[in-house]
């Protein structure tokens, strides 16, 4: 019998190039977004985690609430959870006064532990799994702690290292690139390989939205930071309307 027979849509897109270029553009978003409530308005670090947040919370409810995969709702989920990741790892790293490296090593935990625990209660961290509430919830809580951890070590990569945002994106693309390697030439697991895209891609789209709103003394374009959001934002709206996307699929329980 054909395999496809047991097989059902889920809720979230199946990961293709497409996939990936919109994560990419939306983590780029996600920085200057949140640097333009923080920065730009000078709400604080505090204020824009409040807001970003909870607009998270919100919109992950509504995606739980979905019967299907809706891509304007997924998407716009992505998008407040890599702003809300700006604004948290700021807060963490800067007014909080843990640092870079401390907020890095404190996420990457946190990650792994939701990750253990998703393990554990299922048995699987493959979005492919991603079909029910409980496994939903899991989900976008390690999608968060990942964005928040890309941001930290975006900035650690960036500044810490002395790279500036330049040299930063390019050891994330580095990365990808053999993650991408990696994917096609051996057999290493495919869930891995797609955490650490996940994860990596962060700091990528982090590094770039620096490097477009950042002062030109501190390595940056200069860019306004609204405009920038704006003009990516409406990048990413034309990249769902016309870029083919199709919900993943996973084994039905039949």
């Amino acid at each position: 019998m054909n395999d496809a027979g047991h097989r059902v849509s889920g809720k979230v897109p199946a990961v293709t190039l497409t996939f990936w270029v919109i994560k990419i553009a939306a983590t780029t978003l996600g920085e200057t977004g949140g640097d333009s409530v923080t920065m730009t308005l000078d709400w604080g670090y505090l204020t824009g985690t409040a807001i970003f947040l909870s607009l998270l919370v919100v919109l992950v409810i509504l995606q739980i609430a979905a019967k299907r995969f809706h891509p304007f709702l997924y998407w716009a989920t992505i998008v407040a959870s890599t702003t809300a990741g700006t604004t948290m790892a700021d807060f963490a790293d800067r007014s909080l006064g843990i640092g870079y490296s401390g907020g890095s090593l404190v996420l990457f935990l946190c990650l792994l532990a939701v990750l253990g625990l998703w393990y554990a209660s299922l048995g699987s961290i493959s979005v492919e799994t991603v079909n029910t509430p409980k496994v939903e919830a899991f989900y976008w809580l390690a999608i968060t702690f990942s964005q928040t951890l890309g941001t930290a070590l975006g900035d650690w990569m960036a500044d810490t290292t002395g790279l500036g945002y330049e040299g930063g994106a390019l050891v994330f693309a580095a990365g990808l690139a053999v993650l991408a390697l990696a994917y096609y030439w051996t057999d290493v697991s495919r869930v891995l390989l797609f955490w650490a895209a996940f994860i990596l891609t962060r700091p990528l789209g982090a590094t770039v939205g620096d490097f477009l709103d950042k002062p030109r003394n501190h390595g940056g374009l200069a860019l306004s930071r609204p405009i920038a959001s704006a003009v990516i934002a409406v990048l990413i709206l034309a990249a769902i309307l016309l870029l083919p996307q199709r919900a993943g699929t996973h084994p039905s329980k039949a």
